[in-house]
């Protein structure tokens, strides 16, 4: 529970640092041990010289069910995760995907459709799923395909790709689908 309160806290105090596109809400919330959820909070974190880029998301998980075109039906907003809508910090600029995307904090939904997803980056962060999800609030979209993979993923995972110290790619991964966003240092 520590580690969780110093990740949110440090993701505070570099939100007052640095400042933001975006809306901080501050609110007190009692959040289950990690444990204890069925989609737990995870975490993944990358360096593009000296941008630091740190995604945390909930990890939901397939349990035999249909995912995308099912639980997550196409053409609809996606919170991209579970539970609290997924967020990304960017420390320096970067192109993420066609988009030149400042430093801050936003919030991350995606819209699948079976060949392609929209990624968004919102300046509201703190939200729950994305219930309230407000267009005027986004920053950018861009467009992405999917691929069909081999593998199965049976838990939604967030990670980056080996790259160089100025590019590299986010990688969305569940059940057999896999959306590549390449991001670039500015």
């Amino acid at each position: 529970m520590k580690r969780l309160f110093l990740s949110c806290s440090s993701l505070l105090l570099l939100t007052l640092l640095l400042g933001t596109p975006g809306t901080v809400h501050a609110q007190v919330e009692v959040v289950p041990a990690p444990d204890a959820r069925p989609s737990p909070i995870q975490m993944a974190a990358t360096s593009l010289g000296d941008t630091f880029i740190k995604v945390v998301y909930g990890s939901p998980r397939k349990r035999d069910r249909e995912i995308f075109g099912g639980l997550v039906p196409f053409g609809e907003v996606w919170r991209t995760g579970a539970n609290e809508a997924t967020e990304i910090l960017l420390t320096g600029p970067v192109m993420f995907g066609s988009a030149h995307v400042q430093p801050g904090i936003y919030s991350v939904f995606t819209i699948p459709t079976e060949d392609s997803w929209t990624v968004i980056l919102n300046s509201v962060v703190g939200q729950w799923g994305a219930f309230s999800h407000d267009t005027e609030a986004d920053v950018h979209r861009i467009e992405v395909p999917a691929t069909t993979v081999n593998q199965m993923h049976e838990a939604f995972t967030i990670g980056f790709a080996e790259g160089t110290d100025s590019r590299t790619e986010m990688i969305l991964n569940w059940d057999r689908t896999e959306v590549r966003i390449p991001i670039m240092a500015h």
